[in-house]
């Protein structure tokens, strides 16, 4: 059970820059610098706040789109959704300077199945509102909900095949997912770009402890997903993951198994992520 599985007690495994295994330090809402650490190929940051966090990956991300524009003319960004994205979307469209949105294009990563472009809790309506009708990209390719899912799935392959990403910008689920792939469903070797994928009920109660739907049932329990392999095939892949609410997963993520019983466990494994936490992401890590 991925319960179990995060939340076990695991011997941690980070180490500072040196390589050398620190000491214990406490993260508290005081601390006032960003600490960094490197768990296997994975590099970790904690932000004293959230706000600084989102500082911080605002930056990182604008650095990547301004290069990817300078070197090529065009710049191709994956988004995701979702309450834990909100601070560093907006810091990164509204207080982020010299970053030119008419050369980016935008892609998101999931979206409910039976879901259109105007209902309150689709994430094509959540990255238009917040990103396209507020920066105007060059374009934004939005997954249908109301398509066919298996034709949809290919169709959105086939641009991120033909737009390889320059970044992704993701988060980690409660259950540790990455995107829409779930623990039953994640697969590290997937060998499609985009699959339909049914949620598991733990992703579903996020969704509604988030306010998005009234109750476990009214959540689609079909969506469509990038696959592991095609978000971490992003140049640059940063993991945004503020919040108390996921201290568990981040827990099993670091210092857990690799496995798919945390999905983003397989971030550890990666040379292109950074993951960036806050003292709350960050307070069971033990460090």
């Amino acid at each position: 059970m991925i319960l179990a599985a995060i939340g076990a007690t695991i011997p941690r495994t980070g180490r500072d820059r040196t390589g050398a295994c620190p000491q214990a330090l406490p993260y508290s809402a005081a601390m006032s610098e960003t600490r960094q650490r490197t768990v296997d190929h994975l590099e970790v940051t904690v932000h004293p706040d959230s706000r600084a966090l989102a500082r911080a990956a605002a930056d990182r991300a604008a650095g990547v789109l301004r290069d990817a524009v300078a070197a090529k003319g065009v710049a191709h960004a994956m988004f995701a959704t979702g309450n834990s994205q909100l601070e560093f979307v907006d810091a990164l469209v509204t207080d982020t300077p010299d970053i030119s949105w008419s050369d980016v294009v935008v892609f998101h990563m999931d979206e409910y199945v039976g879901v259109g472009p105007d209902h309150p809790a689709g994430f094509q309506r959540w990255i238009r509102e917040r990103i396209s009708d507020r920066v105007h990209p060059r374009h934004a390719h939005y997954i249908d909900g109301l398509a066919d899912p298996d034709v949809e799935c290919g169709r959105y392959a086939d641009l991120l095949e033909k737009n390889p990403l320059d970044i992704c910008c993701l988060g980690i689920g409660e259950n540790g997912h990455l995107a829409f792939n779930d623990p039953p469903v994640a697969d590290f070797d997937d060998p499609l770009d985009m699959k339909v994928v049914e949620l598991d009920r733990e992703c579903r109660l996020q969704q509604v402890n988030e306010g998005h739907f009234p109750d476990v049932d009214s959540v689609p329990r079909l969506a469509l997903t990038a696959t592991i392999p095609a978000l971490l095939r992003a140049r640059t892949v940063l993991a945004i993951v503020p919040e108390s609410r996921k201290a568990a997963p981040v827990r099993a993520a670091i210092t857990g198994p690799l496995s798919t019983a945390c999905p983003a466990s397989y971030l550890r494994t990666q040379d292109n992520v950074t993951l960036f936490l806050d003292p709350g992401s960050a307070s069971l890590l033990g460090w």
